[in-house]
């Protein structure tokens, strides 16, 4: 049997796990390291749909100072609106505070071209400026001096120092074509999203052939690929879909309906159910976006996710 990851599932971390009174902030996220969860997980965004946001890297730092020894996961951060250099920075600097606990997860953000024109950026270049930014940061993260030039930005002997250690982590998400071969070429795993489950053992068997044949940059371990999923808890399945469907249509701002196939809903159980084919797939970590009555609702049923999860796939 090849090397794999080990089995980890996460929680969104949530407005009121981000804002509001530091003690308050910090009760939950306890909350989320006793019951077991294995991470939190951020989203990464300028000014998405009606301006709301978060910048990924400052959530992450927030969030790894707030409770030691609980992962912190970015799905997904918006590289192509940086430069490389700055962004390696941040990533060392996380790192030397927290070694080994963030996991960068790298997009092109393709849900509004408009966040992306405001930040000075052509949305058509989005996957090649990623590109070249992911080559560079490869480069940069590694203690070394590092050159890079192309159509976009150039820089000579830049040194990020100390080089994190352990590595952090790079997953790339998307679902189209430039995303898997991205993930291939350039990350240690990729990051799913609303796709069946045959539809993620494709990828990932197309993933390996990639690598195998073109790959240069090697990885420090084993791939990582994951899943990221809203998902509805409730005892009663009805009202798990009605919040769960309110809730993704207020945040994209279309109907529920073309996702409902992907994002599940109901007890703990029947979500874990659900996720186990994922799971047998090849998924090693799932960040989960649980839709529940509370907050801590939604963290006993990721909770108990992360547990019957474990139990069969650990």
């Amino acid at each position: 049997m090849s090397e794999r990851a080990p089995l980890r599932v996460g929680t969104n971390a949530n407005n009121e796990m981000t804002t509001g009174p530091l003690a308050d902030r910090r009760a939950l996220l306890e909350r989320v390291h006793g019951a077991g969860i294995d991470h939190v997980f951020t989203a990464d965004h300028v000014s998405f749909h009606t301006g709301r946001g978060m910048d990924g890297m400052i959530q992450a730092a927030t969030l790894t100072a707030s409770v030691p020894d609980l992962g912190v996961h970015i799905g997904v951060y918006l590289l192509a609106l940086r430069h490389p250099v700055p962004v390696a920075r941040q990533i060392a600097q996380i790192a030397e505070s927290a070694p080994g606990r963030l996991h960068l997860g790298i997009g092109i953000g393709g849900e509004d071209r408009h966040e992306v024109e405001i930040c000075g950026v052509d949305p058509k270049t989005r996957g090649r400026r990623t590109n070249a930014s992911l080559d560079a940061l490869r480069g940069l993260l590694s203690g070394e001096p590092t050159s890079h030039e192309d159509e976009f930005f150039s820089f000579e002997e830049a040194k990020i120092l100390p080089a994190p250690d352990p590595a952090v982590p790079i997953v790339i998400g998307g679902r189209v074509d430039a995303a898997v071969r991205r993930a291939a070429l350039l990350g240690d795993g990729w990051l799913g999203v609303w796709c069946s489950p045959r539809r993620f053992a494709a990828v990932l068997e197309e993933i390996e052939a990639i690598a195998r044949l073109e790959r240069s940059w090697p990885r420090p371990g084993a791939w990582d690929h994951g899943l990221q999923v809203w998902v509805g808890i409730d005892g009663d399945r009805d009202r798990a879909r009605e919040r769960l469907a309110r809730e993704m249509q207020d945040f994209y701002r279309i109907p529920f309906e073309p996702f409902e196939k992907y994002s599940p809903y109901g007890t703990a159980e029947e979500v874990a159910n659900f996720l186990a084919a994922y799971a047998e797939a090849g998924c090693r970590h799932f960040n989960v976006m649980p839709i529940a009555p509370s907050v801590e609702a939604g963290i006993e049923g990721v909770a108990e996710i992360r547990e019957r999860l474990r139990d069969d796939f650990a």
